[in-house]
């Protein structure tokens, strides 16, 4: 998990700053600007475009009364996939259109769910204490 955290936090931004670096010797600081606009633009509306088309499946998943746990791990996907095209970079571009795409993301929604699978058969995944944990009782309150 630690080495997860280096990369995520170190390296990744390093290898992101050299691109941006070498692709702005290319094109221009001002190019390079505006492609960094464009592909998050463009990110925002595909998430918001793929994020409705789910929604959809989960409310007709719900309304058939089936569980659309498919559907939510898409919605995850798109969620992170909108984020990360948000953030300036190219590397993180590419994985956040990977993960907007419904092809690509099919296959790494197949990857996600062996790991979660594996991670459930080896004992790795911590369930959280309910609300009731330790004789606390929460009330909902109606606004």
């Amino acid at each position: 998990m630690f080495a997860y955290l280096v990369i995520l936090f170190t390296v990744l931004p390093a290898l992101e700053l050299v691109l941006l670096i070498k692709v702005g010797g290319h094109i221009g600081a001002g190019n390079t600007l505006l492609l960094i606009i464009f592909t998050g633009v463009l990110g925002a509306y595909l998430a918001r475009l793929q994020g409705f088309l789910i929604l959809r499946k989960i409310q007709s998943e719900l309304n058939r009364g089936a569980m659309p746990s498919a559907q939510l791990l898409d919605g995850l996907m798109i969620l992170v996939g909108g984020i990360v095209l948000l953030t300036p970079g190219f590397v993180t571009d590419a994985l956040g259109f990977l993960l907007l795409i419904p092809l690509t993301r099919a296959a790494i929604k197949l990857f996600v769910q062996k790991k979660f699978e594996s991670m459930v058969r080896k004992g790795q995944v911590v369930n959280a204490p309910g609300f009731h944990q330790n004789n606390q009782k929460y009330e909902d309150i109606d606004i």
